[in-house]
């Protein structure tokens, strides 16, 4: 309503109101009043207030939203919008007391209290509007946002299921695992433990939105142990995450997509093994890997890396960092902190 020309009608209205008002309440304030002049000053009042209100609401607003920080815009605003709206009212009554209409001094300090505290009193009105209007339209557009974050995050988990833990996963699991049966049976259990953390940490995380680095790293363990049996020598991967880092959060399987990803897209052999670096600095976590694209590569669609990007919009306005220095291939990915 604050953008559309019938406000004004309204503030016409309501000034017409405050006028019989005060008229009421203070018969006679002046011998020369006349009804059409107070009548012109108080619908001149009301639009100076509210419009008044409207821009100091809008100019708070691009400082303070009401969504991060409700209880602090409040705290400010009201202060503000009290102050003008006071000093908004009682200037115009002492120009209209000196220059359109003297209001004799018995009740001169009782009239301007009134008008005063009439102007308040809208002002608090406007205020509780707005302040409703703005929550109701904030809280409508807050479920169709979540609704929206619902439906695109059960996409991105499928699509991370379908995309990064994929049939292949367990057949060539499965074929690792039938042949240490044969040739090493220990080894055969510890790979079968293994392999029941790794399906049991995608079952466990599949409905968490974030989960802490300590816990990914655990899961990550248990799959560099699969891969590590797997590629032999063929595939080195090197972790340096100190302690302080692990209680950052990042959406789950995020790193496992990175290594898969690097896995996936280039040689891992005896004559070129394949050595993939994972490092946390600050509150970034690298997956770095050397270059050397496989005889049979494809063009890449590069699903996993924007299913990671969009994941991450969610939760913060930071950059997946995408290097490639024809030598290095390297993802870096926000850490987010607990109070996010």
């Amino acid at each position: 309503m604050r953008h559309k020309p019938i406000r004004f009608l309204y503030m016409v209205i309501t000034g017409i109101i405050i006028t019989v008002f005060l008229n009421l309440t203070i018969a006679n304030p002046g011998t020369h009043h006349h009804f059409i002049t107070d009548l012109l000053m108080s619908v001149f009042i009301t639009i100076l207030v509210w419009e008044g209100n409207l821009r100091i609401d809008e100019w708070v607003d691009k400082k303070h939203p009401w969504l991060k920080k409700p209880l602090k815009r409040i705290a400010i605003q009201f202060p503000i919008s009290l102050s003008y709206s006071a000093l908004g009212t009682y200037l115009p009554m002492m120009f209209f007391n000196y220059f359109v209409c003297v209001i004799p001094s018995d009740k001169q300090m009782a009239f301007t209290l009134v008008c005063v505290m009439v102007g308040l009193v809208v002002s608090i009105l406007i205020l509780g509007i707005e302040i409703s209007s703005q929550f109701f339209r904030n809280w409508k557009l807050s479920i169709i946002e979540v609704e929206k974050y619902k439906n695109e995050s059960a996409q991105a988990q499928l699509q991370n299921l379908k995309e990064q833990i994929n049939p292949h996963f367990l057949f060539n699991n499965l074929s690792v695992l039938s042949s240490l049966v044969y040739k090493d049976q220990d080894k055969a259990v510890d790979f079968i433990n293994q392999l029941s953390k790794v399906y049991r940490y995608l079952l466990d995380s599949r409905n968490t939105e974030l989960i802490s680095l300590r816990e990914e790293m655990t899961f990550i363990k248990s799959y560099i142990y699969l891969l590590e049996i797997r590629f032999d020598k063929n595939l080195h991967i090197n972790v340096q995450i100190e302690e302080k880092n692990l209680d950052f959060l990042l959406p789950p399987m995020a790193l496992q997509m990175l290594i898969e990803n690097a896995i996936k897209h280039n040689e891992a052999s005896s004559e070129m093994p394949l050595t993939v670096s994972i490092l946390a600095h600050n509150d970034l976590l690298e997956v770095k890997n050397n270059l050397q694209a496989r005889s049979n590569h494809e063009e890449s669609s590069k699903t996993g890396l924007i299913n990671i990007r969009e994941r991450y919009k969610h939760y913060t306005n930071r950059q997946v960092e995408i290097l490639n220095d024809l030598k290095f291939f390297i993802v870096r990915i926000p850490l987010l902190h607990k109070t996010l």
